[in-house]
């Protein structure tokens, strides 16, 4: 072990916590204010002198991308004769929210989660708080050790020991499809909008908002128009609690 990681586990002033890091994620933290960040909720984050919000906002969208490579890499190695959205599918249900929930609670990120209870509600079924906090966490450790590290501690820390990738291909996660029955049987009107890209963000890249009764409940976005459509679904299912 390299006397950083020595100093940083038995002799810093955050040594409980380096610890507790070490325990959860086999492996001694560079950066501990990353990992700190990526639990924080925004419900209690601080605005910084220059504008911007000290939570976990920023490292999420970070880890949902990296999280999506690493899981689509995998992926295309595992089915070599499989059509493109067959892969889809399946990435989409093992980066979904609800998986992710599931492999957050395993973790047991839900004792590390700051957050204002005043004002989140937590936990029920419609929250992502969990789903939030594991993909900023996967945002930290990639900021901290790097792209090769991260997919390696994705695959033999997590995916291997908790994903099921069996069972998950049989299972049917057509989230859309679920909202827009519900809706039907609800009477209320569905659609889903492409949302213009923000300056400098690539063409290529889809945003879509699922909106029920004019109001959007989810928000998906994916360089595949129809996975996007997906993700907005799903993050609607899981806000309404279908």
């Amino acid at each position: 072990m390299p006397i950083s990681s020595i100093y940083k586990l038995y002799f810093s002033p955050q040594r409980k916590y380096v610890a507790l890091m070490k325990n959860l994620l086999g492996f001694v933290p560079g950066n501990i204010k990353l990992y700190r960040m990526a639990f924080r909720h925004r419900s209690v984050a601080i605005i910084l002198k220059n504008g911007t919000k000290n939570s976990n906002e920023r490292l999420e969208f970070l880890g949902d991308a990296i999280l999506g490579a690493v899981i689509a890499d995998e992926l295309f190695k595992r089915y070599p004769y499989k059509t493109e959205g067959f892969l889809t599918e399946m990435r989409s249900k093992i980066v979904s929210r609800v998986n992710l929930n599931q492999l957050a609670k395993k973790l047991g990120l839900d004792e590390l989660i700051e957050f204002d209870n005043r004002i989140v509600s937590f936990p029920t079924k419609q929250s992502s708080l969990l789903g939030d906090a594991f993909e900023a966490l996967i945002g930290a450790v990639y900021m901290d050790k790097g792209y090769e590290f991260t997919r390696n501690f994705l695959l033999d820390h997590i995916i291997k020991p908790h994903v099921d990738i069996l069972t998950l291909e049989t299972t049917e996660t057509n989230f859309k499809s679920k909202l827009i029955e519900w809706c039907q049987r609800q009477g209320k009107e569905v659609a889903f909008e492409i949302v213009p890209n923000a300056e400098g963000e690539s063409a290529k890249l889809f945003t879509v908002n699922a909106l029920v009764e004019g109001e959007t409940k989810g928000i998906g976005r994916d360089y595949n128009k129809k996975n996007a459509e997906k993700l907005a679904a799903e993050k609607a299912c899981t806000i309404m609690g279908i």
